[in-house]
């Protein structure tokens, strides 16, 4: 059984952070669940380009208000507490945090293993091991 709290993540190696967004990596590969989950807060004002190409990510919004579209779409879908969004074709997008600190929590598949940050691309790496 795993029990770890956010102030557990906090200020640790599992506390990774890149412009407009920080990741508290609340499960990783290494904890052999075959999936990792995340904290994510997204920045007041940030919008984000992302493309997860070899990951499948799942987000559940818990806090703020926050938009998202596929980057190839004029179509914004608003975010707020209580709505999920999933990127079940690796769909490069955007997505931006509008009046406040936008938080998520998010599961990736493979599983994330830590030090994980967003190249030019807006992917991770894929994991080489």
């Amino acid at each position: 059984m795993i029990v770890r709290s956010l102030e557990d993540v906090v200020g640790t190696e599992r506390d990774v952070a890149g412009p407009g967004w920080k990741s508290r990596r609340l499960l990783l590969a290494s904890d052999g669940l075959g999936f990792s989950m995340t904290d994510t807060i997204i920045e007041k004002d940030a919008v984000l380009e992302l493309e997860y190409i070899h990951h499948l990510e799942a987000c559940y919004c818990i806090q703020g208000r926050g938009q998202i579209r596929r980057f190839d779409e004029e179509k914004w879908y608003s975010l707020e507490r209580f709505t999920l969004y999933a990127l079940d074709q690796n769909d490069r997008h955007l997505v931006q945090a509008l009046d406040a600190d936008l938080r998520l929590i998010c599961v990736f598949n493979p599983p994330l293993t830590g030090r994980e940050v967003h190249r030019k691309d807006g992917s991770y790496a894929p994991d080489e091991t």
